[in-house]
């Protein structure tokens, strides 16, 4: 019930290399049970799962991991081959410098690099050289960059910082499920700062945990949130506990020992209130259930907290830009 759902944006932005390319991708969406309606709603969502086969599929069609929004393509298996030539490196830094020296070897592949900035270190991305008006490919592979590493030695690196060589998108609302951390835009390279002291700690993969990790990645890397340690993500594992039970904001500050006021004060320093984050959960348990047909609206609408079932419909279309009648025939 945690699963967080995905911006319609992201869907739309991934097939913008298909069409570039010349496929027609509508028997795809069609296999994946997405269909145009929902994919051309600004503000629909899918499920996680539903992103991750679409990644997959067109990483297939296209035989290129870049998604057609590269200098150049990467084949297919390009990056488990990067993987398998670092997972038997000591530490966290050189199985990142073996990737990069990797990819340094492809003339058209992007350039990343690895630099130390006192007790910290920034991975960043010379993202000028590619087509990427929705800038997909370059949230994808800083977001790969970071999961990968934190999924090697076992432990979620903490990001501090990430900037981005472009104004704040659209979507940018949406950041908090990539990079939950203080954002910067229109910088000169778009990079991601972390502490340093990650870099020494040993991997705790191997050959045998890799080949379980390659079977979904780096698709499932995408398709799934960043699980942070910010106040937000705190509040939405408090609130995903229980959905049958709503705490309100007064009982989530004493749970939390602080005063309401202050838990207002930082959620709003964090870009986003209670009831939003409420709104979000909701929203995201709402389509679980709408997806599988197991419970009818008027169950979902008391799932979700809702007394009258024309509440629900109005919260959800508010959220999602179709009533949920309309959503679950999408589905079917």
């Amino acid at each position: 019930m945690r699963e967080r759902t995905i911006a319609s944006h992201f869907a739309r932005a991934a097939l913008g290399g298909a069409r570039r390319r010349g496929y027609d991708y509508s028997e795809l969406l069609q296999t994946l049970g997405i269909s145009l309606e929902l994919l051309n709603e600004p503000k629909a969502r899918i499920a996680p799962e539903q992103f991750a086969s679409l990644l997959q599929q067109l990483w297939q069609v296209l035989d290129d991991e870049y998604l057609g929004f590269g200098d150049g393509p990467s084949k297919r298996g390009t990056f488990a081959m990067m993987c398998h030539a670092l997972i038997h490196c000591s530490n966290l830094e050189k199985a990142l410098q073996r990737g990069l020296l990797f990819y340094s070897l492809f003339p058209q592949a992007p350039r990343l690099s690895l630099t130390r900035e006192g007790d910290m270190t920034r991975l960043s991305l010379d993202d000028a050289a590619l087509w990427d008006p929705d800038h997909f490919l370059s949230e994808s592979l800083l977001v790969i960059w970071h999961r990968l590493g934190s999924w090697l030695i076992g432990q979620r690196i903490r990001l501090e910082q990430a900037c981005f060589s472009y104004p704040k998108p659209e979507h940018g609302n949406e950041y908090d499920l990539l990079f939950p951390c203080p954002l910067v835009f229109s910088r000169d390279r778009s990079s991601l700062l972390f502490h340093s002291r990650y870099l020494s700690m040993p991997l705790l993969q191997d050959e045998r945990t890799l080949k379980h990790f390659l079977e979904r990645s780096p698709a499932d890397l995408l398709a799934r949130p960043d699980d942070g340690d910010s106040l937000s993500s705190q509040l939405r594992r408090l609130l995903s506990r229980d959905s049958n039970h709503w705490p309100d904001l007064e009982s989530i500050a004493q749970h939390l020992h602080i005063s309401p006021q202050t838990l207002r004060r930082h959620l709003r320093e964090e870009g986003t209130s209670f009831q939003e984050l409420k709104d979000q959960l909701r929203r995201d348990i709402a389509i679980y259930h709408l997806r599988r047909a197991d419970l009818s609206l008027q169950q979902i609408a008391e799932q979700t907290g809702f007394s009258e079932p024309s509440a629900f419909h109005r919260a959800f279309k508010k959220w999602t830009g179709l009533t949920p009648g309309a959503y679950r025939a999408q589905e079917t």
